[in-house]
């Protein structure tokens, strides 16, 4: 279900602010989500798409971009629980029309039947948003696709993003058709590998930044994080590079 919908997107014309003043992962990533863009966050399961998603999201709220959120793992109400509970509150933004979010199962659990890419896609919601997220993405994507249906997918997206908006997804790849996802990654403008490492008993999270194109700061081609309930989203400063 939609919770809330917001007025027309105004464009950002040099991308879309993401900064907050508790974490610096805006400075040591570009600073802006490029506008017009498509974006790609990848990981296996437990990598961490949905929180480092979730950071964006709270970001972009933070600075006045209006956010439409589709989740296909979490019910809408699940989904804003998870927000709440690493410190990122988003009542006052779903009350005033800049949050959107979507669910597969619904407020509570009630699975909404035949809900794919091309459904999302289709949602009026997105003329509302600036920034549409798709968590999970690859969950979503049809199987046994044709060469044609892939560049038409993309296409569409495209099309979407041509209006001054951006569509990020995080998709696994072992979820999903190779090809389009081989597709995607090659047409994004911004491409985000994530993955985690066990050292000395505790698990370690890293962002490898593939692509970062029209960035508005610096970059860094590496970057090691954490959250932590109630304080959210914490750049390691010793594995930045």
């Amino acid at each position: 279900m939609i919770e809330s919908l917001g007025e027309n997107p105004t464009p950002v014309e040099d991308g879309f602010p993401y900064e907050v003043e508790t974490d610096s992962l805006a400075d040591s990533l570009g600073l802006r989500i490029p506008n017009r863009s498509l974006a790609v966050l990848q990981g296996t399961v437990g990598a961490g798409k949905s929180l480092v998603s979730q950071r964006f999201v709270h970001g972009l709220l933070e600075n006045g971009v209006k956010v439409l959120v589709v989740t296909t793992e979490l019910t809408t109400r699940g989904w804003i629980e998870q927000m709440e509970s690493i410190g990122y509150g988003v009542t006052k933004a779903l009350s005033s029309g800049a949050l959107m979010v979507f669910s597969r199962f619904g407020t509570i659990a009630e699975p909404v039947a035949n809900v794919g890419i091309h459904e999302v896609l289709d949602s009026e919601a997105i003329e509302h948003a600036d920034i549409v997220v798709i968590d999970s993405a690859s969950s979503l994507m049809p199987e046994n696709m044709t060469d044609a249906e892939r560049f038409a997918m993309i296409q569409r997206m495209r099309k979407i993003a041509s209006t001054g908006r951006t569509i990020m997804l995080t998709v696994d790849a072992d979820e999903m058709d190779g090809k389009l996802l081989h597709s995607l990654r090659s047409g994004a403008e911004v491409v985000l590998d994530l993955s985690t490492t066990l050292i000395g008993g505790e698990l370690k999270r890293s962002m490898i930044v593939t692509r970062y194109l029209r960035a508005a700061g610096p970059i860094q081609s590496s970057i090691g994080w954490r959250v932590e309930p109630g304080m959210g989203f914490i750049v390691d400063i010793t594995a930045v590079s």
